[in-house]
């Protein structure tokens, strides 16, 4: 068997390749290329089409679109260990939104045959698949259940559906990526006055801590500040 390079043991090590036999594993990420990107680079456009499927060996990105008035719209974060690009690569159809580094980020794309290949010869491929389709089908219901609700409830859930997919454990609690306050707004529909408000209340409470050395924003008391969604 070819020893491994850096690069497919990172991507190997990710959640949806455990599990995976890895014959069929190593088969599939022979191919994938691996590059560094500064912050604010666009990794993907809309409408470009599916040819590679993506994974983030370190840093984070944004997936972004923009509603019917041309306002930019944040659906989602992904960091370390999850994927982009799956959609469109198994739809065979132009994608339907941008992706944009939010750090520096290292990324790993892999063609979308050797991605569909897996998909349709692996069931354990395929189940990590629609768990994870399902996982984000939850997290989007979820936040169109709180549109209505109070600013407070918007920006605490925001932070916890950070700590859900890029959450860390540490000495003070769970870490997050501390983004800048702009990307919040997108992502909880607040203004961003009203959001650097909020997380200034939620600080003055000991609910949040953030470290601006190490750039990351520590949630100290996570039951806390679940309870304070409406």
């Amino acid at each position: 068997m070819a020893e491994k390079s850096d690069s497919q043991q990172k991507i190997l090590s990710m959640p949806f390749f455990l599990g995976l036999p890895e014959e069929a594993s190593l088969r599939a990420t022979t191919q994938i290329v691996t590059r560094t990107h500064p912050p604010e680079q666009v990794i993907l456009l809309e409408n470009d089409w599916g040819n590679s499927v993506y994974f983030i060996l370190s840093g984070w990105v944004k997936i972004r679109t923009y509603n019917l008035d041309g306002k930019e719209v944040t659906l989602n974060i992904l960091g370390t260990g999850e994927m982009f690009g799956e959609m469109a690569s198994l739809d065979q159809i132009p994608r339907s939104t941008d992706v944009i580094t939010l750090a520096p980020t290292t990324i790993a794309s892999l063609p979308a045959t050797n991605f569909i290949h897996l998909v349709e010869t692996e069931p354990i491929a395929g189940i990590h698949l629609a768990r994870l389709l399902a996982k984000r089908l939850r997290q989007v219901n979820r936040r169109l259940r709180l549109r209505e609700s109070d600013s407070t409830s918007r920006v605490v859930d925001v932070l916890l559906f950070l700590a859900e997919g890029q959450g860390t454990m540490g000495s003070m609690g769970v870490e997050i990526p501390n983004l800048p306050h702009r990307e919040l707004s997108s992502l909880s529909g607040l203004a961003r006055e009203t959001v650097t408000r909020v997380l200034g209340k939620l600080e003055r409470k000991n609910l949040i801590q953030r470290d601006t050395e190490r750039d990351v924003l520590c949630i100290t008391n996570p039951t806390g500040l679940e309870s304070l969604m409406a």
